[in-house]
């Protein structure tokens, strides 16, 4: 296997795109329904992840936010476009859904099913902050 590595050129790079596209494509297809939502879906998906927030145009405005992080980090995170800015917006979003998640947990056996996702790609995400996008991506 490591004499396969030492003849792919560019292996980490490729590595990255693979980990990039699939985490960018999923979050696109999470994302775009939310974004499609409208300011009533909007407002609900804020009001879901930040029960505390008043009603109206600020649960608007962080929903809108909200979605905007999936679809569209999920794309730059796809295209290899502004790759931190994304990271941290996806990353964000993720910790709002681990502490969304969390109080549904019912033993830790129960951890990984119910509130393990959102970590679990919070720390992919802080990886590829810190990684970069590789090689392969569109523009500098």
């Amino acid at each position: 296997m490591i004499s396969l590595m030492k003849k792919i050129p560019h292996s980490r790079d490729l590595g990255l795109l693979i980990i990039r596209a699939g985490i960018g494509a999923m979050f696109i297809l999470h994302g775009l329904p939310k974004l499609l939502g409208g300011p009533s879906g909007w407002e609900g998906l804020a009001q879901y992840g930040m029960p505390f927030l008043p009603t109206g145009i600020i649960s608007m405005v962080f929903g809108l936010f909200a979605a905007l992080a999936e679809a569209g980090g999920g794309l730059l995170l796809l295209l290899g476009l502004w790759n931190r800015i994304a990271c941290v917006a996806l990353a964000g979003t993720m910790a709002v859904a681990f502490g969304v998640h969390l109080p549904e947990v019912s033993g830790w056996t129960d951890f990984a099913k119910t509130a393990g996702w959102p970590l679990e790609l919070m720390i992919v995400l802080v990886g590829l902050y810190f990684a970069g996008p590789g090689r392969y991506r569109i523009g500098t």
